[in-house]
């Protein structure tokens, strides 16, 4: 089988949407996906339909196949157990008419492809191989050489049939149509028909169609399809709400706030389709081998015929023709032309399963040459929302948080959002006289009591004293002061991620050091650092400050992984060798910039990303050495006159089923 630069011959059709790439890569391992499709490549195998019964199919449409088969086995049987002798007119009509069965549309491909000057190809190897058979009277080997290599067709479309939809599958669950409401009243509209701000309702059981913004007070969602999390997620009113969660036990409201060509679910698609034509290098070899690969093929098939005719003394036309065309038919490259792509299919298949989308097969091999991981904190290892962590104060604990949270109520500033979550909503009273002091805090009147709340400065300000330890402390506070008189304080930070320090850990155990950046204080990003096992950290951080840091391991020749979330991690992404981007709360532009995009968001994933890009590189490369050490070694017998053709086409279709099984293994590996 040939394999062409630009798809594999039966993986044209996998996903084969060949649009501009928008994240041109750089430093040298770029997208590389096919500038167009031969689709004289499809051979017309069958229905690759990606239904449940999409193998039923694609057997069923092989009818010919199954009939040829029989018809030979009926010769062989008669042949060769009964012990019948057939006359020669009737052998020669048994295996004309299974011949012309199993291989008329190979045949008529090569004829087709050579009236185009395309000499080179697995068709033409294969009607010029049983040609040959037929020429010297072997009528049966000829026809099973012609059915075993459709055998071999067929468990490959069956193989490819299958890593599509395990894809798609996970992926494909945009809904036909969405209940928008115009005037009040909901009407059934295609999801491309929704304008942003037009209200949509999602009842219990359906997929949210677009992404927005949630009306409805709160909302269970099964969030599976893009976080790849079973555990559903609860969403308030304000919250985001994406394109394939699925509404559960109630129906909520959703303000749009995308298009739908513009939802993340929709990205997602995009980018998956993308990713199957996006060769690793490891296939781009074998592309650029198969060239001079097949031309070859037939030199040599041409001198094992030709040149013992100079030395041989007793020699047989008949018998070195016969040597040659088993050696062409071992020869046929079926074996790596389908495993090697269905491997990396597999590879990405397994990591969107796992809440990992890869954006191309290079990246799973880029990922596997990784030393550092270069990490953002917040947003990355930390989740980025402020919470209190500890509450300190000399008065009642609940009268405290009530008080200090109904001045807070006043500012939208983060940290104050963070002392009104602490707080219970209903028992908060309105604050009174309220000033926001630009760089301090707050002052306002609170239950008819003059409350302060905000850093040291406010209160030196104001003259009131306070622990002196508090100065030392490096989380965030807020100190509340209530009529002149220090009353305790809250300590906010922004809340590690629950598996941040793990996947440190599992990083470490696969050989990868991390180090962390950040823009936030160097004391915070010191005890983070700490206490997720980081050695290495820097803190106060510009963008520019982030991108020199990275080209300086670079320099230093470290292969560099940079996993981030806000806009600012765009550069220092698309620096790095693999970019890495948080997909549920990261930016847009980080998330196209990003070679490999975590769904869910926990850090985890990353080593679940490296372990998935070494379980394809190593099943690719098994595959590699089965089939050309098999290979190598059958063509030596075949040209030495040990081996048959019978020998050769099980060698040749044997060794692709196996390829094919160690390749599709990989989509049921736990990860």
């Amino acid at each position: 089988m040939k394999l062409d630069e630009n798809t594999s011959a039966h993986t044209h059709d996998d996903c084969c949407s060949t649009k501009t790439d928008k994240h041109s890569k750089h430093n040298g391992h770029n997208h590389a996906h096919g500038d167009s499709h031969d689709h004289d490549h499809d051979h017309d195998h069958g229905d690759h339909s990606h239904g449940a019964d999409g193998d039923a199919g694609i057997l069923k449409s092989r009818w010919m196949l199954w009939l040829s088969l029989t018809i030979l086995a009926v010769f062989l049987i008669l042949t060769y157990i009964a012990k019948i002798e057939l006359p020669r007119t009737i052998e020669i009509a048994m295996m004309l008419v299974a011949y012309v069965l199993a291989g008329n549309k190979t045949v008529a491909m090569a004829f087709r492809k050579a009236s185009r000057g395309d000499f080179f190809n697995e068709f033409t190897l294969m009607t010029i191989a049983t040609f040959g058979a037929f020429y010297i009277g072997e009528f049966s080997e000829g026809v099973a050489v012609m059915i075993f290599y459709e055998i071999g067709e067929l468990f490959q479309d069956i193989a490819v049939s299958r890593s599509k939809r395990s894809i798609k599958a996970l992926l494909d669950i945009r809904p036909d149509t969405v209940t928008v409401l115009r005037g009040d009243k909901p009407m059934q509209v295609t999801p491309d028909g929704v304008q942003i701000g037009e209200k949509i309702l999602v009842k219990a059981g359906e997929k949210v169609a677009l992404d927005g913004e949630m009306l409805s007070e709160s909302g269970i969602f099964n969030t599976a399809a893009l976080t790849g999390e079973p555990k559903p997620q609860i969403i308030e009113k304000g919250q985001k709400a994406l394109a394939g969660m699925i509404a559960i036990e109630k129906s909520v409201e959703v303000e749009v706030k995308a298009l739908f060509k513009d939802s993340k679910l929709s990205r997602i698609l995009e980018m998956v389709q993308e990713a199957s034509a996006r060769k690793a290098p490891t296939q781009l070899l074998i592309s650029r081998l198969a060239r001079s690969y097949t031309p070859t093929v037939f030199l040599l098939a041409l001198l094992i015929v030709a040149v013992p005719a100079l030395f041989v003394t007793d020699y047989n036309f008949d018998q070195w023709l016969y040597r040659g065309m088993v050696f062409l038919v071992i020869a046929c490259p079926c074996a790596l032309t389908i495993s090697i792509p269905l491997g990396y299919f597999g590879g990405i298949g397994l990591a969107s399963r796992n809440g990992i989308l890869v954006k191309g097969a290079n990246f799973l091999d880029v990922i596997t040459k990784i030393d550092t991981v270069v990490s953002d904190k917040t947003g990355t290892l930390t989740k980025g929302v402020f919470k209190v962590q500890k509450v300190e104060t000399s008065i009642d604990k609940g009268d405290f948080i009530r008080i200090a949270a109904s001045l807070e109520s006043y500012s939208t500033h983060p940290v104050a959002k963070a002392v009104v979550a602490a707080a219970d909503a209903a028992v908060l009273t309105k604050p009174l006289n309220v000033e926001e002091i630009a760089g301090h805090g707050l002052k306002g009147t609170v239950d008819g009591r003059t409350v302060l709340a905000g850093n040291t400065k406010l209160l030196d300000r104001h003259s009131i004293k306070y622990p002196s330890e508090l100065a030392s402390l490096v989380e965030t506070l807020v100190i509340v002061a209530i009529d002149r008189s220090y009353a305790g304080y809250f300590l906010i930070a922004d809340e590690i991620k629950e598996d941040a320090a793990a996947a440190v850990a599992e990083l470490k155990s696969l050989g990868i050091s991390t180090i962390m950046l950040s823009g936030d204080k160097e004391a915070v990003v010191g005890k983070v650092a700490g206490e997720l096992g980081i050695t290495q950290s820097y803190g106060g951080l510009l963008p520019e400050d982030k991108v020199r840091i990275v080209q300086e391991l670079k320099d230093q020749g470290k292969r560099i992984a940079f996993a981030g979330d806000g806009v600012n991690d765009a550069p220092v992404i698309a620096l790095a060798d693999a970019g890495i981007a948080m997909g549920a709360l990261g930016s847009d532009a980080t998330i196209e910039t990003a070679d490999i995009v975590i769904q869910n968001d926990q850090p985890s994933r990353i080593a679940a990303a490296v372990k998935i890009g070494k379980i394809t590189k190593s099943v690719v490369y098994q595959n590699i050495s089965l089939a050309m050490g098999v290979k190598i070694a059958v063509m030596v017998l075949g040209a030495g006159g040990v081996a048959t053709l019978w020998e050769a086409v099980f060698a040749d279709v044997g060794v692709a089923l196996l390829a094919i099984l160690n390749a599709y293994r990989i989509q049921g590996k736990k990860i």
